[in-house]
């Protein structure tokens, strides 16, 4: 499975490159710490059976996040699963993108 590191999305967010986000973890983890991005929050129990919701987005380029990276992994693979080829896990999750982006951001 490819990784992008929180440097590497920062910077794409920095050039406003195009991709989707998705956010897997549930709603409170989400009100707690995020991004300040457009984000798709489809927590990861519900990936599977809201898939479709990502059908237009097929061919776009997806970064999953979760906590620290685990849950968007297996998302990741869900995904891949199902014919999204260009799917990256966020190395780290949230938690890496508060001890090295934004700091502000709670660690969890």
């Amino acid at each position: 499975m490819k990784e992008i590191t929180v440097e590497e999305l920062k910077q794409k967010i920095d050039n406003n490159e195009d991709f989707i986000f998705l956010d897997v973890r549930e709603p409170f983890e989400a009100y707690m710490s995020k991004i300040d991005i457009e984000t798709l929050c489809i927590p990861d129990q519900e990936l599977e059976g809201r898939i479709s919701e990502l059908e237009s987005d097929k061919d776009s380029e997806i970064i999953v996040m979760c906590r620290s990276g685990n849950r968007s992994a297996k998302a990741c693979e869900l995904l891949k699963e199902n014919g999204f080829p260009f799917v990256k896990n966020l190395k780290g999750g949230i938690n890496e993108w508060a001890r090295k982006i934004d700091p502000s951001l709670p660690v969890y």
